[in-house]
């Protein structure tokens, strides 16, 4: 590998201080007695411990049968359980594990990827407040719910940037951006494990799916990665690190290969970067059933021989494919792995089971008492409403249509999602029965209860029929103003739902003319986990908020954005295409030797002949009720050493008539490198609220760590020569450039 050729000395120093870091804060107690109760372990006891099935509620993959479940937990053949959820449950099954000769309590896991038994929006959504304090409040909230009801771990946060939105597993992530996803990735860990494992309130991060799975081919799930490694340690690894640094207590390998390697049996990935190189010191779990899965692979040529592989290359666990648990004790016989990749594997799992206080109290999560409480906790709710209030971006908003007077005296209510109550939850989320998140039509009524509701459907979300147009059209010529919601269905979105058309399904987008038509005015409110396709919309509708998927309380948190009790305030996380063909789009790529540097000007150079090059909505863009002025830059020096720093500041001003928050973005260009750099980094932003007519100023700090990059050999250095500096409110709207020197000495002081 090109680490490993090139850089002897940078990885061995690296490997050798993270190592010794991590060692450093283990817990001798702990590891003391996980010297004890191995010492009494059999190897079919130690195998168990790394065998993970699922119980008998949703599957979330492809089920091995088995009838003998509880029979293998009551002999210690299973370590670890997903999908059961609930303190009756877990404590009915962890009742079944104390009868097993050693009594080691098992770990119970769940997917809680935007909240349980509240849900919050899906993480695409979050991720574009730009709020970290909103983002780690949504995984406390999850965490504290989720604990409540006997879960010790989440599988989430999924960290993967994703520049391409035809991979359903978007809406799972932050988006497109290395440095905004890392302090998200970071955020997440820290909501959901809290003050550490073993309080009641927290529960285990597993940082997913490493690595580079948000990079397949075609935008198709499960799909191959092929991709340099500048890309991958430049792009793609930050957040994983951000999150691990974070204190993240597990990892979960991908689907992917990862060149020609699948990341299941890739010693690279797991065992070179995450354990040695990072000194990762807790396990890492496969996907489901992915160590299998390298047989289909090509690259295993039985289970046998994919159990060999996994162990070897550092996957711990082997998630609901019962390949570890039918082959590890026979590879061990007959030496084809080493017993200590065994006793790694499961020192690491043990040890999570020590820091969550299971073996003090294996029931230590199921009390009946705190999980009513906590359940039931209104503050739940109320969090849920403001992140979703948040999370909401505004697209367009023509002649200042809104926010919409509570006065106004009938609105009409129209398209396929304006009274959907479940797909309000959107992918990835925990079902309960009776569950009813509020819709937009209900919203709308608890906020303007003495304004006249319509409503007509239009069309279903994936009609081709027009026939219900002539009705809508009708409704929205007796109202005052038509709120039209269009987008997809929750299942359209998630794993194993890419799409290769981004486009409003059915005539969706043909309903949305039909209205504009009609001369009312329009608000289009898109609700998706994905960013879509609209173009004609885009440039001719009234008004536009990206909704995305928003939980539990996402009718009410429209409301308060459509009436201005909100002022919405997100930016976007990943660029919107102009059309499929431009993907993967995103702002910080390479200005290339032939850029566009004039829009009419495209003969000979970097550019589409029918389509211009920039996506139809910007990273970082997002509007607000209010305007704001960015102006007057000032740069505390125009040199900087490699020891120092220098301050860039500025003034922000709300210009407009409403109180709202803007996130201002520091972005950065080394202008000259020994690997070309992009023409644009976000580097750096500030959230700030104003109120009508307040200023204040801003300053950034700026050191060598911004300024680093991975170069040919993938050392992290800063590279003296000049860098440009632009501040703006979107990564396509800077409204303030300046410029800087990085020199090689220290500066000479008078």
């Amino acid at each position: 590998m090109l680490i490993k050729r090139f850089l002897p000395l940078f990885s061995l120093l690296s490997i050798s201080y993270a190592v010794i870091a991590q060692k450093a804060a283990l817990n001798p107690v702990i590891e003391k007695k996980i010297d004890a109760l191995m010492s009494r372990m059999t190897l079919e006891e130690k195998v168990g411990q790394l065998n993970q099935i699922t119980g008998d509620r949703t599957a979330t993959g492809p089920v091995t049968p088995s009838s003998t479940k509880y029979e293998d937990i009551k002999a210690g053949k299973v370590g670890s359980m997903l999908n059961v959820r609930g303190v009756a449950d877990t404590r009915m099954v962890q009742d079944i594990a104390m009868q097993s000769r050693l009594k080691i309590p098992l770990l119970f896991g769940l997917d809680v990827i935007h909240g349980y038994h509240t849900t919050f929006p899906v993480p695409l959504a979050e991720a574009s407040s730009w709020d970290m304090d909103a983002i780690e409040l949504s995984a406390r909230t999850a965490a504290t719910e989720a604990a409540a009801s006997g879960i010790h771990w989440t599988f989430a946060p999924m960290v993967d940037i994703s520049r391409d939105p035809r991979w359903g597993r978007v809406m799972e992530g932050a988006g497109e951006d290395p440095y905004l996803g890392s302090l998200i990735a970071r955020a997440r860990v820290k909501g959901f494990q809290g003050k550490g494992l073993g309080n009641t309130d927290a529960v285990m991060a597993c940082v997913k799916h490493f690595a580079a799975y948000g990079a397949a081919m075609a935008g198709r799930d499960y799909n191959t990665v092929d991709m340099s490694e500048h890309t991958l340690w430049e792009t793609y690894l930050p957040p994983f690190k951000a999150a691990l640094d974070a204190g993240a207590a597990t990892f979960m390998n991908s689907f992917n290969e990862f060149n020609g390697i699948p990341a299941t049996g890739n010693a690279y990935l797991q065992r070179d970067i995450l354990k040695n190189q990072w000194g990762f010191t807790g396990f890492v779990v496969s996907d489901w059933g992915s160590i299998a899965e390298m047989v289909p692979h090509g690259y295993a040529k039985d289970k046998a021989d994919a159990a060999k592989l996994a162990i070897t290359a550092g996957s711990d666990m082997d998630m609901e494919g019962h390949v570890y648990v039918d082959n590890l004790k026979q590879l061990v016989a007959e030496k084809k792995i080493n017993i200590d990749l065994v006793n790694d594997a499961v020192r690491r799992v043990l040890r999570k089971k020590f820091e969550l206080g299971l073996f003090d109290d294996p029931y230590h999560f199921s009390d009946p008492e705190r999980e009513k409480k906590v359940i039931e906790d209104p503050q739940n709710k109320i969090a849920a409403r403001s992140v979703a209030e948040k999370s909401i971006v505004l697209l367009r908003n023509q002649n200042h249509l809104l926010p919409l007077s509570k006065t106004t005296k009938t609105i009409a209510v129209i398209g396929p999602l304006g009274k959907s109550n479940l797909d309000m939850k959107g992918a990835w989320s925990v079902q309960w029965d009776g569950d009813h998140p509020v819709s937009l039509y209900e919203g709308l009524q608890s906020k303007v209860p003495n304004t006249k509701l319509t409503y007509a459907q239009g069309c279903g979300i994936t009609d081709t029929s027009r026939k219900g147009f002539a009705e809508a059209i009708k409704t929205a010529n007796n109202a005052d103003v038509v709120i039209v919601a269009v987008g997809e269905s929750a299942d359209m979105s998630g794993e194993a739902k890419s799409r290769a058309s981004l486009r409003l399904p059915g005539v969706q987008e043909s309903l949305i003319k039909a209205l504009q038509a009609t001369g009312k005015p329009l608000v289009v409110m898109v609700m998706a986990g994905r960013p879509l396709i609209f173009p004609w919309t885009a440039s001719h509708a009234n008004s536009i908020l990206y909704t995305w998927w928003l939980g539990s309380e996402a009718g009410n948190a429209m409301a308060d954005v459509l009436f201005g009790d909100y002022n919405p305030s997100a930016k976007l996380p990943i660029s919107f295409p102009r059309a499929e063909g431009q993907i993967p789009v995103f702002y910080n790529a390479k200005n290339t030797g032939r850029p566009v540097r004039d829009k009419k000007d495209l003969v000979y150079k970097s550019a589409y002949i029918d389509l211009q090059n920039s996506p139809q909505y910007a990273f970082g863009y997002g509007l607000s009720y209010t305007t704001f002025s960015i102006t007057d830059l000032k740069l505390s020096s125009l040199q900087l050493n490699q020891t120092g720093s220098i301050q860039a500041t500025c003034n922000i001003k709300n210009t407009g008539k409403y109180a709202g928050s803007e996130v201002v973005q520091l972005y950065l260009h080394d202008l000259v490198a020994s690997v070309t750099r992009p023409v644009k980094e976000l580097k750096d932003f500030q959230k700030v609220f104003l109120k009508p007519g307040e200023t204040k100023e801003l300053t950034f700090t700026i050191d060598k760590e911004k300024l680093s990059f991975y170069n040919e050999k993938l050392q992290w250095v800063a590279e003296p020569g000049d860098f440009k500096v632009m501040i703006g409110n979107s990564s396509d709207h800077i409204s303030l450039e300046g410029g800087f020197e990085l020199v090689e000495q220290a500066l000479a002081t008078k």
